[in-house]
Order: structure tokens, then sequence, then C-alpha cells
């Protein structure tokens, strides 16, 4: 609470809440996802109870994160997720499976349940369904083991958002991710009304959650900090909002490789009414989005754009502009995780921001799957970078 009180955390929330509405500010710098698996402090948790393990690990990471240095906002409250209903077998009520790698950490493949095109009739419309009695519990848990030394916000939003929610996910779960691929040519119509099944399910549970009031402010998501002058600021309590009023994320990264046209044709054309109901939309994560700036034009409330480590920083700046925010995600690999070259780093962040120069930029270091056992690369990694990003 000391943390999330500071004043600091006010200045932050001033500078993502314009450099969110396309108002010039500093580029904002942001560390996101940290392999917490290499931080000592975190390995020392107490807490026998396995509930309240994950809670006692969750105030851990924060109060590292908080040494780091980036701008992330530390709110003052911890947040509970409700007791979700879905089918048991998985969201879609088929199992899916990965074939492990024979190496250790190596990556595994799909093994999909939609192998026949019949197999599409075994999927479950889905709904939102929230198991109350458990959802109570575990509020009661916590509450009794913190008493009032923080508020709890409750997150009641469905199960059917981020990546259950951006369709491109699940698909590749569901059909597999080369099948995919094929399927746009040998079986488009089939893939159409895959796509429209799982479309319509989304937004069932979504309307079916407004309809109960189990949309809350603490539900922002946008793979950043969900400020903005035009939208709400996130809060713990638990007055219901319609979606209008928040932040969504939606990805795509499974159609990396796919032509703008095809990935609009099998794939955006079918999330559009989904984002259509939120307030603003961050697009994008991992994928190479250099080529279909264009057509991500066509979200009429499309606020932020990633730039992925594969994309062109120059050619993505070119398109985008001042209408949207340009957030930049440079290569971990080449930031922190295999070796820690400092002059490198520099060398990489100045070529980016000069390529991106006048756009409303961010810098998003993330998935950073190791720092080689130093922890304290992520810490010096915010103060090389911060110098140069004040430049523009």
């Amino acid at each position: 609470m000391e943390v999330a009180n500071a004043e600091v955390q006010q200045e932050r929330r001033l500078l993502w809440r314009r450099h969110n509405s396309l108002i010039k500010t500093r580029p904002p710098v942001y560390v996101r996802l940290i392999p917490w698996w290499e931080v000592p402090e975190l390995q020392q948790r107490e807490c026998e109870d396995e509930f309240l393990r994950g809670y006692e690990g969750w105030f851990r990471k924060m109060l590292y994160h908080a040494t780091i240095g980036d701008d992330y906002i530390f709110e003052p409250w911890v947040t509970v997720d409700a007791v979700r209903i879905t089918p048991p077998l998985g969201v879609w009520g088929v199992e899916t499976k990965h074939i492990p790698s024979p190496k250790p950490g190596g990556s595994w493949l799909f093994d999909p349940p939609l192998k026949r095109l019949e197999d599409r009739a075994r999927l479950v419309s889905p709904h939102h369904v929230i198991d109350e009695e458990a959802t109570a519990c575990n509020l009661s848990r916590l509450h009794e083991a913190i008493d009032d030394l923080i508020p709890v916000a409750l997150d009641r939003a469905p199960a059917y958002r981020m990546w259950n929610g951006d369709i491109s996910t699940q698909l590749a779960e569901l059909r597999g991710l080369e099948q995919v691929m094929w399927d746009m040519a040998d079986n488009p119509q089939w893939l159409h009304e895959l796509l429209a099944f799982m479309r319509d399910g989304i937004l069932t549970t979504h309307e079916e959650a407004e309809a109960a009031g189990d949309w809350r402010l603490c539900a922002h998501e946008n793979q950043a900090m969900p400020y903005s002058e035009e939208l709400p600021d996130p809060q713990a309590d638990g007055a219901p909002v319609t979606r209008d009023k928040l932040w969504t994320f939606v990805a795509a990264q499974e159609f990396t490789l796919v032509s703008p046209e095809m990935h609009h044709e099998f794939m955006l054309q079918y999330q559009l009414p989904i984002m259509d109901k939120f307030g603003l939309v961050a697009y994008g994560c991992c994928e190479d989005l250099t080529n279909k700036i264009g057509i991500l034009r066509r979200i009429p409330n499309l606020r932020r754009i990633a730039v992925a480590p594969r994309a062109d920083v120059r050619r993505c700046a070119e398109q985008i502009g001042q209408d949207y925010v340009l957030s930049w995600r440079p290569n971990p690999a080449e930031m922190v995780c295999c070796g820690f070259d400092r002059d490198h780093i520099r060398k990489l962040v100045r070529e980016a921001m000069e390529a991106s120069k006048g756009c409303h930029v961010d810098i998003t270091l993330k998935d950073a799957e190791t720092v080689e056992g130093e922890p304290e690369r992520l810490r010096e990694w915010v103060q090389i970078v911060r110098p140069i990003s004040d430049e523009y």
C-alpha cells in the first residue's frame, strides 16, 4: 500500500492517461512478463496454504517490480477472479492438447481436437456463468487473511476475453496452426462457419455478463496501463459498467504470416463486432503487423497498435503517424535474455526512436523468458533506455 499510494503513481497515471489519448508526452517505459523464476526474492514464500500462497507470490512480485523503476502503475487493491463455470473439457467443450518437445523447455506441437470437418459439431456454445458459492468462499478466505489492509476487487468479467476472446488463439488450439492455413484455401466455407460460431459465442458471453452487471472497471485490458482521457480510470469498486467504458485487447498472433486480405477475411471481420462494443481497443501482441496497419484502420475505436520485434519500426511509424499509439516491443533476446550488451541496447533503442520520431511511442520490454540468472539487468535496462527515450 505504501508503494501504491506513493505520489509517483499519480504522476504515472497522468502520463499514461495523456499518452493513450494521443497527447504529447515522454515515451512511457514498461517491463512486462518478468522471468519470476529467476528472481531469488520470489523463492522465499512462506504461506503453506496453496490458495494464499498464490496471493503471497503476487504481493512479492509487485514489491520486486517496484524496484525496477519503469512506468508500471501499482493500484491500491488486490484483484480476485470470480470462479467461472465453463464446459469441463475446455472453453469450447472439447479438450485441447499439445505434443510435448523431447527436449526440456523445447517447443510443443498442437494436437487439435477438430481433426475432421465433422468434428465441429462437437463444439459447445458458451455462456457466462459464475460459481457464486466458490467465488464467495475465495473472497472470504482472502479477506480473513489480509483483513482491511488493502481493498479487494472482484473481477466478474467473462472467461471469453483476452486469449479466450480474440478467436485467433483458440482457433489454432482447436484446429492446429498449420491446418488453419490450409483451411483458408481448402475449406473456406467451413472455416467461415466456425469463425462465425466462435464470434457469436464470445459475443453471447459478453452480452450476458453485461446484462448481469458483471463488467467492472477492474476489467480494463490493453497490454499496458489502461488509462485515457476518454474512459473512466480502473477502480476496485464493484459498480457495473457497460463495455463502452472499458479498454479491450485483441490479437491475431497466429495470422502473422497471412496476407492482409486473408487476415481480414478470415479473422478481423469476425473480431470487429466484438471490439466494436468496447470503448477503446489495443491490437496486436507478438505478431508482425507491418503490412496490416491499413486493415486495422477499419477498427473504429482502435487506439494502440503493437510493433513487435519482427516488425519494421520505420514502416509501421510511417503508417501509424499520430493516429494511434505505437507500442514498440524490442526483441528481449537482444535486450536482456542473451547477454547484456549496453552499447547494443543503446544503439537499438536510439534507432527505433529515430524511426518512430513524431509518433506517440511507448516502449514495452516483454516476454523475457530469461535474464540468465541476473534479474538486476531489468533495473539497469530501464536506466539505460529512459535517458534515450526522454530525448524524444
